[in-house]
C-alpha cells in the first residue's frame, strides 16, 4: 500500500507525454485543414492585427511629411479635445439609439420569421419565401436608399398615397425631412434588408433538433405554438446567445451608409453616429489624429461590451464565445 504514492508521479510522467503526443498526432492528421486556413489567418492579421499600430497617432500630432517615430507625441490632447466636444455627446446619442433600435428588432424579428417559416410544411412555398427574404441582403445600401426615398417620396410615395387613400393623413408627409422619424426610418430599412439573411443561421440551428421531440410533443398533445415555444425555442437557445453576445460587442459599430445615404441637412442632429463624426471632423479637414482617437474609442468601448456581454451571459446561462 506504501508503493502506490511513488507509483502515481511516475504514472502522471507517463500520460503527460501521450497527451502531447496525441495532440502533435492530430495536429499532423489535420495537416490539410491547418494550411488551408493559413491564407484566413494570414488576411485576418494583415488586415486585422497589423493596421492596430495605427493607433500610436492618437498620441501624436499628425504630419504626414514624417514618419510615424518622428512626429511630435501630445499624449491624451485628442482624447480631451474628443470628450470635451458637445458634438460627440450628440453623436454617441445618436450611435446608441439607432443601436438599440436595431438591435432588438433586427434580433427579435429574424428569430420571429425563422420559427414561422419553419412551420411551413409546403417546400416550395418555403424555399421561394426564404430565398426572397434574403435576396434584399445583396443589394447595395445606394440602391436601398433610393428605393426607401421613392417610397417615402411626397410625390406619388407609396407610403404617403396608401396613408392618404386610407384617411390616415390628410396629406403626404416629408418623412426624411423630420428628425424625430429618422431612427425609426433607419430600422425599419435596416430590418427589410437583413431579416431573411439573420434568420438562415436560425433555420440552420432548427434543423439539427431531433424530430422524436416534436413526434412526442404531439402525442402528448402540444399545440404547434407549444412545440415552438418548449422545443424549438430551447433548441436553439445556444445560438441565439451567442448572437446576442456578438451583437452587444458590435452595439456602437453601425457603420455609417445607411445614415449618410439617408440623412440630410434637415435631420443632421438625428442621423450623424460616429463613423460620420470621424469622417467629417477627422478626415475631411485633416485632422488624422483625432479621426485615429474616436476610432480608438469606438474599438475599446466595443471590446468593453463583448467581455462583459460574455461575462453576464457565461455566469446566468452558463452559455458564452469564449
Amino acid at each position: 500500500m506504501k508503493a502506490m504514492p511513488e507509483d502515481r508521479p511516475a504514472a502522471q510522467a507517463i500520460a503527460i507525454p501521450g497527451r502531447r503526443g496525441g495532440a502533435l498526432r492530430r495536429a499532423f492528421q489535420n495537416r490539410y485543414l491547418y494550411l488551408m486556413s493559413l491564407p484566413f489567418v494570414a488576411w485576418a492579421f494583415v488586415f486585422t492585427y497589423l493596421p492596430l499600430w495605427g493607433w500610436l497617432m492618437a498620441f501624436q500630432k499628425y504630419n504626414p511629411k514624417l514618419s510615424i517615430w518622428e512626429r511630435d507625441w501630445v499624449g491624451f490632447d485628442n482624447f480631451r479635445m474628443l470628450f470635451q466636444d458637445d458634438t460627440f455627446y450628440l453623436v454617441m446619442r445618436n450611435t446608441l439609439a439607432m443601436s438599440f433600435m436595431s438591435l432588438i428588432a433586427g434580433f427579435t424579428i429574424p428569430i420571429i420569421f425563422a420559427l414561422l417559416l419553419n412551420e411551413v410544411k409546403n417546400m416550395a412555398f418555403k424555399k421561394t419565401v426564404q430565398t426572397v427574404s434574403y435576396l434584399p441582403h445583396f443589394v447595395s445600401w445606394a440602391v436601398v436608399a433610393g428605393i426607401v426615398s421613392k417610397m417615402l417620396s411626397t410625390d406619388n410615395g407609396a407610403v404617403n398615397d396608401f396613408l392618404v387613400w386610407s384617411g390616415i393623413l390628410n396629406e403626404p408627409v416629408q418623412w426624411l425631412a423630420k428628425g424625430e422619424y429618422f431612427w425609426g426610418i433607419v430600422t425599419l430599412s435596416d430590418v427589410w434588408k437583413e431579416t431573411g439573411w439573420n434568420a438562415i443561421i436560425y433555420l440552420a440551428a432548427m434543423a439539427g433538433i431531433a424530430p422524436e421531440l416534436y413526434e412526442a410533443a404531439k402525442v402528448d398533445g402540444a399545440s404547434r405554438l407549444r412545440q415552438m415555444w418548449h422545443i424549438t425555442l430551447p433548441g436553439i437557445r445556444p445560438t441565439i446567445i451567442i448572437l446576442m453576445i456578438l451583437s452587444i460587442g458590435n452595439l456602437i459599430n453601425i457603420g455609417f451608409e445607411k445614415q449618410f445615404l439617408l440623412g440630410n441637412n434637415l435631420v443632421v442632429d438625428y442621423s450623424k453616429v460616429l463613423d460620420l463624426y470621424a469622417l467629417e471632423y477627422g478626415i475631411k479637414i485633416n485632422r488624422i489624429s483625432f479621426a485615429t482617437a474616436i476610432n480608438m474609442f469606438n474599438s475599446v468601448v466595443a471590446i468593453l461590451l463583448l467581455f462583459t456581454a460574455n461575462g453576464l451571459f457565461k455566469r446566468f446561462t452558463k452559455e458564452s464565445v469564449f
